[in-house]
């Protein structure tokens, strides 16, 4: 009987799991909470004002999406907040720790596979950052040097295919976040970040000499940038994808990206000075959540 009673009692718990895991609006209706998976350093997207507060363009999105998952669950939920990292972000979102990303993760057709991505709302350039003197302008002066990326993220695989890498031998040195990827490059151990260009941009500016740090060489790739929910979910997407569809609608998307790219953002009141791209406004005019291999590289 005892057996009996623990068998039953783990299918009983399966099927909570299981419930929390594909119905995200039933499991924040039962628990009265919603768990926001948030960056620390992820540019204007996602960043940390310290002190458990965070801020930025997807955060502000996914507080609009919430709004609506509260309306469709009946009831006020509270909202906490859970940083993620590139590397746990999906398992956290699988096994129901975090019920939404509100970072900077690029959709891609390998990811589609294990999470779904809301509509596309903002779509990136990959970028090389490099301190003002090295000399570094491009990508043919990487050869030999170290190059700094973040764990878990694409950008030095977008690198080491370019045409103009083929023969270079660089070294990878790998941060944890963004922070500690660009403090690889700040304390010297990296000659170069490849990452977004808006993470670069955003670290540049909240470090203690943005003069000392530029920007340069050719666009690595073009990635569509979405905050994710779990995959085989369509209540929770459904809610999500026409939340943003009525921010683009409304004009309200556009006038936040205004607010974190080209206005003084905490918390050194920086400007980024990033206008929204071309690819950036062809998919606010065509919301889809097309993966990056859809995109074209420029």
């Amino acid at each position: 009987m005892k057996k009996t009673l623990v068998a039953l009692a783990a299918l009983a718990l399966g099927a909570t799991l299981n419930l929390a895991h594909a119905d995200t609006i039933a499991k924040v209706k039962a628990s009265g909470s919603i768990v926001m998976g948030v960056r620390e350093s992820s540019g204007a997207l996602s960043f940390t004002l310290g002190d458990g507060k965070f801020a930025g363009y997807h955060v502000e999105v996914c507080e609009r999406i919430i709004a609506n998952v509260a309306k469709a669950a009946g009831r006020n939920l509270e909202t906490k907040l859970q940083p993620v990292t590139s590397q746990n972000r999906i398992p956290l979102l699988q096994n129901g720790t975090i019920d939404i990303e509100c970072g900077s993760t690029t959709n891609n057709a390998t990811r589609q596979k294990d999470v779904s991505f809301v509509v596309t709302t903002f779509v990136e350039d990959v970028r090389i950052a490099v301190k003002a003197n090295s000399g570094i302008t491009g990508i043919a002066q990487l050869n030999g040097k170290n190059v700094a990326t973040t764990t878990g993220t694409t950008s030095v695989q977008h690198l080491r295919r370019h045409e103009r890498a083929s023969g270079m031998d660089f070294k990878e040195v790998f941060g944890k976040d963004h922070a500690d990827s660009f403090l690889l490059l700040e304390s010297g151990r990296a000659d170069a970040f490849v990452m977004d260009g808006q993470i670069l941009a955003g670290n540049i500016a909240n470090s203690k000499t943005p003069a000392d740090f530029r920007i340069v060489g050719e666009v690595l790739n073009v990635e569509p940038i979405a905050i994710m929910v779990r995959k085989d979910d369509p209540a929770m997407k459904k809610v999500a994808d026409d939340t943003v569809r009525e921010l683009i609608r409304t004009g309200e998307l556009a006038r936040l990206y205004d607010k974190w790219f080209m206005q003084p953002i905490p918390p050194r009141n920086m400007r980024l000075n990033l206008p929204a791209s071309e690819a950036t406004r062809a998919a606010w005019a065509n919301p889809n959540d097309n993966p990056m291999e859809s995109y074209a590289r420029r």
